[in-house]
Order: structure tokens, then C-alpha cells, then sequence
């Protein structure tokens, strides 16, 4: 029974839509008609109210660090299912006809919510790349994909649950992995 409630509202908290919920208040607008249509900070800075995604991107890493903090402290051998569910609240929130956004900053707040260091390891990696091709999914696919490659190497850490959280970011990229292969995705401004 706990296993499914630490899912069901793990699930139900990462799955708050808080791109739409902003641009519909703030802007009277829907983020989904924006941009790439997508629900996340990415696409919510592309509004051009750098204020609303930059508070995207803080709720939605804070909705993922809640639960898995919470679980980790109460029931540590659910993390990585609250992990798991609340990254998959995101990408598919029941409240959008399971439409949502690419669980970049869900993935952090889950990073960081394990281990501040994990989460670290991610904002530098991010930035790095970015920096060099300011190219925000190249700079997201980087990250992900070098987080389980340092737990492997330095940390001698089960990679097994950050392996599956790069594929599973790899397949929520797959558009924009097709756009950098024919050199056709839009580079980001975050500032």
C-alpha cells in the first residue's frame, strides 16, 4: 500500500503543469501554443518573460525535490520509484491528456533531492555545454548522459536508474536530436 501511495502522489505532484498554470494567469495565455508547444521552462522563456520561465523552471524542479526528499527521509527504498513517478507526472500529467514537458528540470530537483553532488554534476555539465553551443536540448542530452558516466567512474554508484533517466530523456529530446542532426534547432537565450 505505501509503495503506491509513495507513486500515486509522487505521480500526481510532478504532474502539476507549471508552464500552462503561468501563462495562463501571468500572460492569458497557453504555453502550447508557443514555441515548441512545449509545457517546460525551455519553452516558457520563449514567451519572452524571462521572469515566467525562469519560475517555471524553479517550480518544476521544486515539485520533483519534494516527494524525494520526503520519500528518501521516510521510506528510503522508494526513492527511486517517487523518482521515477514524479519525472513521468511531468512528461505525461493527467491533467493535459498526458501531453506534457521533457523532464529536464524534474530530473534535476530528483538529482539534487538524492544527492547535491548528482545534481551538481548536472548544472555544470548543463553549463558547459551551453555555453559552448547554446543549444539548451544538446546542453540537457550532455548532462543526463554524463551524470551515470561520474557515478560509474568516481562514484562506484548503481548507475542502473540514471542510465533509464537518460533514455528516457533521450526519447523526450527525439525531435530535437533530429533537429541537431540536420542542424535545424533553434539555439536558446536564457538571459
Amino acid at each position: 500500500m505505501e509503495y503506491l501511495i509513495i507513486a500515486l502522489s509522487s505521480y500526481l505532484l510532478g504532474s502539476i503543469p507549471f508552464g500552462f498554470i503561468l501563462t495562463k494567469i501571468f500572460l492569458k495565455k497557453d504555453i502550447r501554443d508557443i514555441g515548441s508547444g512545449n509545457i517546460g521552462a525551455t519553452n516558457a522563456l520563449r514567451t519572452g518573460n524571462k521572469l515566467l520561465g525562469y519560475a517555471t523552471l524553479a517550480l518544476d524542479i521544486t515539485k520533483a525535490i519534494l516527494p524525494v526528499l520526503y520519500v528518501k527521509f521516510n521510506y528510503p527504498d522508494y526513492i527511486f520509484i517517487a523518482s521515477l513517478c514524479a519525472f513521468l507526472g511531468h512528461v505525461f500529467p493527467i491533467w493535459l491528456k498526458f501531453k506534457g514537458g521533457k523532464g529536464v528540470a524534474t530530473y534535476v530537483g530528483i538529482l539534487f533531492a538524492i544527492n547535491l553532488i548528482f545534481g551538481l554534476v548536472f548544472i555544470v555539465s548543463w553549463v558547459i555545454t551551453f555555453l559552448i553551443s547554446k543549444y539548451s536540448s544538446l546542453s540537457s542530452l550532455t548532462a543526463s548522459l554524463i551524470v551515470p558516466i561520474y557515478l560509474i567512474i568516481f562514484e562506484n554508484y548503481d548507475s542502473i536508474f540514471f542510465i533509464i533517466m537518460f533514455v528516457l530523456i533521450f526519447y523526450t529530446h527525439k525531435e530535437n536530436v533530429k533537429r541537431l542532426k540536420n542542424k535545424e534547432e533553434g539555439k536558446t537565450k536564457i538571459y
